[in-house]
């Protein structure tokens, strides 16, 4: 079901649907607006095609529906929610920019961010883990063989299985070429010793996209491999307790003499650090729709509390502009009976995963320099 709505998903309006099948029209069509409609200025919608507002229009939906009601559950009990992200897969999310012919969606960057960026107004937590499976997906997708292809990404676009991004290591944050997890060949296999930190769904996914060192220091002898859970000497460190994001379950995953399979190898030895480049590249334009959707709920959160709360007679919003929705809400925005805070705190880490922000400027200014 979910490869077959990531196959009409990428030309999805009502009209292009019906050709397709009766059961997408009836879901398009039966879509309920989003619960806080836009009558402001702030208009998500602005500048999209036809397609993409129906894109829109069903991800704003499914964070009404299936998102928004259980974020503050899934944040204060730590619950990663498997088959709600499940239900997000059969409407085409779960491989959003992969081929369709091994299950994906087929879309756009941008339509993907557009996407992302309505979801987030549901749970950014839970969206955000999303866009790692996405970019995990992908990269298999891009730069997997076709056995790679066709044996792994059916399951993940269907969120049958979910998937991990292992780059970060306890000594190597931002200097992500000096990792030290090493892959020595033996005969058809790799034997994997090292440790990768702050991983998001480390523990829960079935399938970790890793880098490590099958040759000299530096970027060049860094190599990509897939490791499935359930390999003997893969194991997982203790669930952190975190500050946000908690909707997803953050692990160290530890090797040791971990055999992993040389046909797992994605690309040649040593195009594992540009194609986790290649990964994060898509990955940070995800992660920063998701910031927006945060941004824009907090907004919309704000303003529908300035609207009934009053100060000396009179709605706060008569006196008062909106520049940190959190802020705006007083001392009521402290309190975890208002989601405006999980936004702030499940984004906060936004400025410090994928690249910090102070590696985003350099970046930036590097290719400015470059031009």
């Amino acid at each position: 079901m979910a490869a077959a709505a990531g196959r009409v998903w990428s030309r999805v309006t009502v009209a292009a649907a019906a050709a397709r099948g009766p059961a997408l029209v009836a879901r398009l069509a039966a879509a309920p607006a989003p619960a806080r409609p836009v009558h402001s200025c702030v208009d998500p919608s602005a500048g999209l095609s036809e397609d993409q507002k129906e894109f829109q229009k069903v991800a704003f939906a499914f964070a009404a529906n299936e998102m928004a009601p259980h974020m503050t559950e899934w944040d204060q009990k730590e619950i990663f929610p498997v088959e709600t992200m499940r239900k997000a897969a059969q409407l085409g999310f779960g491989g959003i920019y992969i081929r369709p012919d091994v299950g994906g969606s087929g879309l756009s960057r941008v339509d993907t961010s557009i996407i992302f960026e309505a979801l987030s107004t549901g749970c950014a937590s839970t969206t955000a883990y999303m866009s790692i499976h996405n970019m995990c997906a992908w990269m298999i997708d891009k730069f997997g063989n076709e056995e790679l292809r066709h044996t792994y990404c059916p399951p993940l676009c269907s969120m049958e299985s979910f998937a991990a991004y292992c780059l970060t290591e306890p000594g190597s944050g931002s200097d992500a070429a000096s990792l030290i997890t090493t892959a020595r060949q033996e005969g058809d296999y790799y034997i994997l010793n090292g440790a990768k930190a702050f991983i998001s769904g480390g523990g829960d996914a079935d399938l970790y996209v890793l880098m490590c060192r099958t040759g000299d220091r530096g970027p060049k002898g860094i190599s990509c491999l897939l490791v499935e859970k359930g390999t003997a000497g893969l194991s997982f460190g203790k669930k952190e307790k975190k500050v946000g994001w908690n909707s997803q379950p953050t692990r160290a995953v530890i090797f040791e003499d971990c055999a992993v399979p040389i046909s797992n190898l994605i690309g040649r030895e040593g195009d594992g650090f540009s194609i986790a480049m290649n990964g994060l590249n898509g990955g940070r334009i995800n992660i920063a729709s998701c910031s927006l959707g945060a941004a824009y709920a907090s907004i919309l959160l704000a303003r529908d509390h300035l609207k009934v709360r009053k100060q000396f007679g009179e709605p706060l919003a008569n006196s008062q502009i909106c520049n940190q929705a959190l802020q705006m809400h007083g001392g009521y925005g402290y309190l975890k009976d208002y989601a405006v805070q999980q936004f702030m705190r499940d984004i906060r880490v936004h400025q410090i995963l994928e690249g910090t922000n102070e590696v985003m400027r350099m970046l930036i200014s590097r290719n400015l320099l470059h031009d």
